[in-house]
């Protein structure tokens, strides 16, 4: 075996070596410690956002029924059907009893005994039942024929133009909130995913935070547009505890962080220099941080020409230092170009610095080495010189 060879035999030993101590002091900890803390965060994977209100004044929480088309869409689709199923219904019930009303006033039912040469309000109503019938006829617009207003009573006729054109208005507001909450660009946001874990590693000579980004549907995002918030607990000079304290972390890819060509999937990397969160911390110290990474993928729907926001969040234990991302676009014999999700979020082991200060401290002190310094503790001394030499 070369020399070479035995380089790479030697970095494969170590990187099993580490992945096992690494394997059985989590093992360790786990078994007699118990489970590592929880951490607790504002943005869950999937990005649903962990706050809840307290104390809402009663009449702030009027302002939600004023607003009542948002209030409608947020709802959860089993209070919605709910509400769907209870104004239909609620609504055939309540003109069923008025047109039960308007047959009890003008005497129509059987059990007053109209004559022959009666006419009734409406054909057919011989009670409460017959009435509910009636109602849901005329709101839905069935027309069987056999029950109808007559030009006997113009408070029938009234009524029957004011539920139709109520009708009308609640078929269209129930109707277009169901196809509003189906079509909404939330749903869409389901189909941008993001890799579980974010990695540090180098990458174009810097030491840089990754994370993977995929567009699971061939249909674009146009204008895309990715940031980053950090979250954290600070305390200001004056003492001051801000909890949830926001820092901006700039993502960016080769071509930019605006107007992505998100038809393959990215891999994002912020740069950790001396204006970074970051730089301060290092591989032995990341998992001691309390932290929150919210990451925010904006973008409109090819479709639709709806704008959807994708988020998601990462805690230290999801931070890897010292691993990059295996390769997941190849392309194949006939041209195409494959990406296997297998590899999505896998990662590999790389030589990383374990911290930033450590990166720029060898570079300097590489750049140092090319250029001449005078050493100001050298001193050169002086020697007699005496020339033997006779003439």
């Amino acid at each position: 075996m070369d020399a070479s060879g035995q380089n790479i035999f030697r970095m494969k030993i170590k990187v099993l070596t580490e992945r096992m101590f690494k394997y059985l002091r989590k093992w360790f900890v786990t078994r007699f410690f118990g489970h590592p803390r929880r951490r607790t965060r504002l943005v869950s994977k999937d990005g649903r956002c962990n706050i809840e209100f307290g104390n809402v004044e009663a009449q702030t929480r009027f302002i939600f029924f004023v607003d009542i088309w948002t209030t409608v869409l947020d709802l959860k689709w089993r209070y919605k059907m709910t509400i769907f199923i209870t104004a239909f219904l609620g609504s055939w019930f309540l003109f069923g009893l008025l047109w039960y009303a308007v047959a009890y006033i003008h005497k129509d039912l059987p059990e007053f005994h109209p004559p022959d040469n009666h006419t009734p309000c409406v054909d057919n109503i011989n009670g409460l039942t017959s009435a509910f019938l009636f109602s849901l006829e005329t709101q839905v617009t069935i027309g069987y024929g056999f029950r109808c207003v007559t030009e006997q009573c113009g408070t029938a006729i009234f009524l029957l133009i004011f539920q139709s054109i109520l009708g009308v208005i609640i078929n269209s507001f129930m109707c277009g909130a169901i196809l509003a909450k189906i079509s909404r660009p939330k749903k869409r946001a389901k189909t941008i995913t993001f890799s579980k874990n974010a990695v540090i590693s180098k990458r174009g000579g810097k030491l840089c935070l990754l994370i993977r980004v995929a567009n699971l549907r061939k249909s674009l995002l146009i204008g895309s547009h990715i940031y980053g918030k950090l979250l954290k607990t600070t305390v200001t000079p004056e003492g001051e505890t801000i909890i949830l304290d926001q820092t901006n972390i700039n993502f960016i890819v080769d071509a930019g962080n605006e107007n992505l060509f998100f038809i393959s999937p990215l891999t994002i990397y912020h740069i950790i220099d001396h204006n970074s969160p970051f730089f301060d911390m290092a591989a032995e110290t990341l998992l001691q941080q309390d932290f929150e990474l919210v990451v925010f993928l904006d973008g409109t729907v090819e479709s639709t020409s709806a704008t959807c926001q994708v988020r998601t969040s990462y805690v230290p234990e999801e931070v890897l230092w010292g691993y990059r991302f295996a390769p997941i676009v190849s392309k194949t014999k006939e041209g195409k170009y494959r990406v296997d999700f297998h590899n999505f979020s896998k990662t590999v082991a790389v030589d990383t610095p374990h911290c930033a200060m450590c990166l720029y401290n060898e570079r300097d002190a590489r750049a140092k080495m090319k250029r001449g310094y005078d050493n100001p503790n050298f001193t050169l001394s002086e020697v007699n010189e005496t020339d033997d030499t006779k003439m």
